[in-house]
C-alpha cells in the first residue's frame, strides 16, 4: 500500500459511493431473480435441520440450520424469504471486495474492476442463488481477507482477535474455513515468522477454537460422523478430476473473461516490490488451492480464495500505463459485464427452462454435474435439483389418502435421501402427511420418529429388496419428472406392510452417509 498520505486519501475517496452502488446493484439482482425454478434440494434439508436445532449435523456445522430456523420464524418460508439473506450476502461480499481493494491502494477503477469480477463470477452467482452455507461462506472469507490485509498493514492484538473471531464463526458455518486458517498461517510463517513470537496469532487461534468447540464437542459425542460422511462422499459421490481439468474448471467457474485480472493479481502479489507487505495473501491463496486440488475438493470450494486476487489485480492493472486511458478502462469493464451477462443464465436460473435448454445448446454445452457422479438429464444438476419436489409430495399424498383411515393413522413415509424426506417435511403438512423418515445423513440421527414399520409408504427402492424386509410390498404409484435429475425420475412409490424386523432394530444397519 502506498505510504503517501495524499495517495491514500485519493484511493479511498470514491470508495463509499462506488461500493454501495455496485454492492446494492448485485444484491437487487439476486433479490429480483430469487424465485428461480423452485425450492432447491438443500434448502429443504436445511429447513428440516432447522426443526432439529443442535450443535452439529452429519454433513455441516450448525450455523445454517440456525439461520434457516430464524428466517422461517421471522420472514416465513417463501422463496423470497429464504433467498433474501443470500442475496444480501452477495452484495456484502462485493462491498467487502471493494474495501479490500481500497486497503491495497486501489482507486475508483481498481475497485470497480475487482467488484465487477466478483459480482459476475459464474460460481458466485450460483452460490448466492439459494439458502445454503455457501453464500455466507463467501462473505465470511471476504471479511477475513479484509481483516488479514489490515493486519498485514499493522499487526496488533485486537486485529488478530478480530480475525480469530471471524474464522471461528466461519467454522460454525463451514469447516472449509480450516483451509483459510491454514493458508493464513503458512503465509505468515513464510513472510512474517516473527509474528508467531507475539501473542496475537496464538490468541486468535485459541478464540477460533473456542468458537468452534461446540461443534467439535458434538462430533465427539456422536463418534465423528462428519469424518465418515467425508470419506464416503469422496469414495461414492464426488467426481475426481485430473489436476489440469480441475484447474481448467476453476477458470470457467470464476469467469474466463476475468482470468487475466486474478492472474495479474497473483503475479503482482508474488513479484512486485510494492506488494511485498501483502505477499502472504498470495501464499495463503496458493496453499488453499493446493489443499483443495490434492484432496479432490469440489471446484467451487476454492471460489472465496480468489477474492483478494481480484482486488490485487485491480490495483496492478490500474497502475499500468496502458490503463491510464479512460476508454481502455471502460472497454475492459464492458467486456467483463458482457461476459458476465453471457454466462449468467448458465449459473443462475433466470431463463425459462425451454429457453435455457436452447441457449445451452447454442453454446455447444452439455449439462454440468456440480462435481458429483450423478447421471445428467436435460438440465444441469444444480437446476434439476429445483424441480419436482412438490409434485413428488403430491404423488405420495395421493397414495397416503388412498389408504383406509385406520391405516393412515399408522402409516409412515420413507424417503431414500434427504431431498425426498425434506420435500415431504416441507410440503407434506399441507397434504396432511406425517413427518418423513430417511437414513440419509442427519435424517439417520433423527431415527424412526416413532414409526414401527407396520405400514410404510416408501419412495424408491426395488421390490426384491423390500420383500426381504417386509411381508408385503405393493407398487402404488410411479413419480415422473422429466426436468429432475434422472435418478429422481420414474420413482416407484411403494406401500409396504409388516417389517420382518422392528424398524428401530434394523435402523442402525440402514445408515447412509454421503
Amino acid at each position: 500500500m502506498s505510504s503517501d498520505p495524499s495517495s491514500l486519501h485519493l484511493s479511498r475517496a470514491p470508495r463509499g459511493v462506488l461500493l454501495w452502488w455496485l454492492a446494492g446493484a448485485i444484491a437487487l439482482f439476486h433479490i429480483a431473480t430469487a424465485s428461480g425454478y423452485g425450492y432447491f434440494r438443500d434448502e429443504l434439508y436445511f429447513l428440516a435441520c432447522g426443526e432439529h436445532l443442535a450443535f452439529g449435523y452429519v454433513d455441516h456445522p450448525p450455523l445454517i440450520a440456525l439461520v434457516a430456523a430464524g428466517v422461517r420464524g421471522v420472514l416465513g418460508q417463501s422463496l423470497f424469504a429464504l433467498r433474501l439473506l443470500p442475496a444480501l450476502a452477495a452484495g456484502a461480499t462485493v462491498w467487502v471486495t471493494g474495501a479490500v481493494t481500497a486497503e491495497l491502494g486501489g482507486r475508483r477503477f481498481a475497485q470497480a474492476l475487482a467488484m465487477t469480477c466478483v459480482a459476475l463470477a459464474p460460481v458466485i452467482l450460483s452460490l448466492c442463488t439459494y439458502l445454503s452455507k455457501n453464500a455466507f461462506d463467501l462473505l465470511i472469507w471476504a471479511v477475513a481477507w479484509w481483516l488479514f490485509v489490515r493486519l498485514l498493514e499493522q499487526e496488533t492484538t485486537p486485529r488478530w482477535l478480530a480475525l480469530g473471531a471471524v474464522l471461528g464463526v466461519g467454522l460454525e458455518n463451514k469447516i472449509l474455513v480450516l483451509c483459510l486458517g491454514l493458508g493464513i498461517t503458512v503465509g505468515m510463517l513464510t513472510h512474517r515468522p516473527a509474528a508467531f513470537r507475539t501473542r496475537g496469532p496464538w490468541l486468535a487461534g485459541m478464540l477460533a477454537l473456542l468458537l468452534f468447540a461446540p461443534y467439535l464437542g458434538w462430533q465427539i459425542l456422536h463418534d465423528w460422523p462428519t469424518l465418515e460422511f467425508m470419506e464416503r462422499a469422496r469414495a461414492h459421490k464426488m467426481l475426481e478430476l485430473a489436476p489440469l481439468d480441475w484447474l481448467s474448471e476453476q477458470a470457467l467457474q470464476m469467469g474466463p473473461f476475468s482470468l487475466p485480472v486474478w492472474l495479474t493479481g497473483l503475479v503482482y502479489l508474488l513479484t512486485s516490490e510494492r506488494a511485498r507487505a501483502q505477499r502472504p495473501l498470495a501464499i495463503a491463496f496458493l496453499t488453499v488451492l493446493a489443499v483443495l486440488l490434492f484432496s479432490h475438493g469440489k471446484g467451487y470450494y476454492a471460489a472465496p480464495a480468489y477474492l483478494p486476487l481480484f482486488a490485487a489485480g485491480g490495483v496492478a492493472l490500474e497502475r499500468l500505463p496502458l490503463f491510464q486511458s479512460s476508454r481502455l478502462r471502460a472497454a475492459l469493464l464492458t467486456v467483463l459485464v458482457l461476459g458476465g451477462a453471457l454466462s449468467a443464465p448458465l449459473a443462475k436460473p433466470i431463463l425459462p427452462v425451454e429457453t435455457f435448454v436452447h441457449y445451452q445448446a447454442s453454446l455447444g454445452l452439455s449439462p454440468g454435474s456440480s462435481g458429483e457422479r450423478h447421471e445428467q438429464g436435460v438440465l444441469p444438476q444444480f437446476f434439476a435439483d429445483m424441480h419436482g419436489w412438490q409434485d413428488l409430495t403430491a404423488t405420495v399424498a395421493r397414495v397416503y389418502n388412498s389408504l383406509p383411515a385406520q391405516e393412515r393413522s399408522a402409516a409412515c413415509v420413507f424417503g431414500e435421501n434427504y431431498g425426498q424426506a425434506g420435500a415431504i417435511d416441507f410440503f407434506g403438512p399441507a397434504y396432511g402427511l406425517p413427518p418423513a423418515l430417511a437414513t440419509h445423513n442427519n435424517y439417520f440421527l433423527w431415527g424412526p420418529r416413532g414409526c414401527t414399520g407396520e405400514l410404510m409408504i416408501v419412495i424408491g427402492g426395488e421390490r426384491e429388496t423390500l420383500e426381504r424386509e417386509f411381508e408385503r410390498a405393493e407398487l402404488a404409484a410411479t413419480f415422473h419428472c422429466s426436468l429432475c435429475r434422472p435418478d429422481e425420475d420414474d420413482k416407484p412409490i411403494w406401500i409396504v406392510r409388516n417389517a420382518r424386523v422392528a424398524l428401530d432394530v434394523m435402523w442402525p444397519d440402514m445408515k447412509h452417509y454421503d
